[in-house]
């Protein structure tokens, strides 16, 4: 089968989002399957990946979207009904490229990925799937939630509305729609009547991402994993230093926290103390999780599953959630994750299992158990796999 991935980043170094997905999955496709990329460069850098990518792609065409080009698409998309997240992307230049390839070249299915890129493949009269990963409106539905900015508020509720209503009409024109969680699924069908939606998990790398005889002997490490300039967790981390970290480090003084991730913003920057590390871009995030008694993922907002979850889960590693990701994962609270919805239920579970070694390891165990029977990638790609055939028949 010859499947196109139209994807809205360059798919390397796979870190972390949309990139460790599209990577993970065309890595495994592509021994018995015939890949395609067309995508966006987001940086000068990502012209330097051709060799890389070129490991499982048989074909690599990448675009240039320059920021000034998205700026100006975004001040026209003011007087229109177009969400501004999907405005952002809007190219010429990349339509023309899709509906060029495809002219050139016999493909079986198309997996889009990402509302953003819907716009390019919408109206192509071919089997082809609309990978969204999470229901993009429901993430905004929170975060203006959790908005204190009656300004910032005023804007979201603007988006939201477009998004929404985009969402909504443009998953209608695929053959099938994907999203990561249960909980993500439920809510395209109750919100938008979706019938033509169905699962695809999130995974884990399960060799990279290995327990190895985690050392559950250390509690004086909470770890924290994510892109730092993507808002759900710059918010998490503040809230989580603010409200929770001060109820743990009064039982335990010796506690440190690691915020480890690209890209911190000057608001996670400021939180660095003697007790608070920000690490910036880590290249190999499992010596970081080596290092943790336990992570934390107090996210107020969002939608889908967390990587930081699942890569906890598979090294080991107990977790304490908020409900943001924790329905997405279908498991039974303390099966490697700990569910708590607000900051002393939170510092409480964290300190309890500071307390208690053997808590501890017998999370971590069930959650490794878990990751391995329900998301490795093997799985998922082997699911997608079948829903491009599904599709292509």
């Amino acid at each position: 089968m010859k499947i196109l991935f139209v994807a809205n980043r360059v798919p390397y170094p796979p870190f972390r989002g949309d990139k460790l997905k599209i990577y993970n999955l065309a890595k495994r496709l592509s021994i018995h399957h015939g890949i395609y990329l067309i995508t966006f460069a987001e940086s000068k850098e990502d012209y330097n990946y051709g060799e890389e990518l070129g490991k499982l792609f048989k074909q690599v065409h990448i675009i240039s979207l320059p920021k000034w080009q998205s700026y100006l698409n975004c001040l026209i998309a003011i007087f229109s009904n177009i969400p501004f997240q999907v405005a952002y992307f809007k190219s010429r230049k990349m339509n023309r490229l899709v509906h060029d390839f495809l002219s050139k070249n016999k493909i079986d299915v198309i997996h889009t990925q990402h509302l953003r890129m819907a716009q390019f493949t919408s109206d192509i009269q071919m089997p082809k799937i609309l990978d969204l990963p999470d229901a993009f409106s429901l993430y905004w539905k929170r975060r203006i939630e959790n908005q204190q900015n009656p300004i910032k508020c005023f804007f979201e509720k603007i988006e939201y509305k477009r998004l929404y209503k985009f969402e909504g009409e443009i998953v209608k024109k695929f053959n099938l729609g994907l999203v990561c969680s249960r909980e993500d699924l439920n809510y395209m069908k109750q919100e938008h009547g979706s019938e033509n939606i169905d699962l695809l998990r999130n995974g884990v790398d399960l060799d990279t991402f290995k327990s190895d005889g985690h050392d559950y002997y250390n509690n004086s490490t909470l770890l924290f994993t994510g892109n730092m300039d993507y808002a759900p967790n710059v918010d998490a981390v503040g809230y989580f230093i603010k409200d929770i970290f001060p109820i743990i480090a009064s039982k335990f003084p010796n506690i440190k926290f690691i915020i480890a991730g690209q890209r911190p913003v000057k608001q996670v920057l400021y939180l660095k103390a003697s007790n608070i590390e920000i690490t910036g871009f880590i290249p190999d995030l499992k010596v970081m999780y080596q290092q943790a008694a336990i992570v934390v993922s107090p996210l107020r907002f969002g939608a889908g599953t967390q990587n930081k979850v699942l890569e906890a889960m598979a090294m080991g590693i107990p977790v304490v959630s908020g409900n943001i990701g924790f329905e997405g994962l279908e498991i039974k609270n303390g099966e490697g994750v700990f569910l708590e919805i607000n900051s002393n239920g939170f510092s409480n579970k964290v300190i309890e299992l500071l307390q208690s070694e053997s808590l501890r390891q017998q999370t971590g165990t069930k959650g490794n158990l878990v990751a391995k029977e329900k998301f490795s990638w093997d799985i998922i790609a082997l699911q997608l796999e079948d829903y491009c055939n599904t599709v292509a028949k």
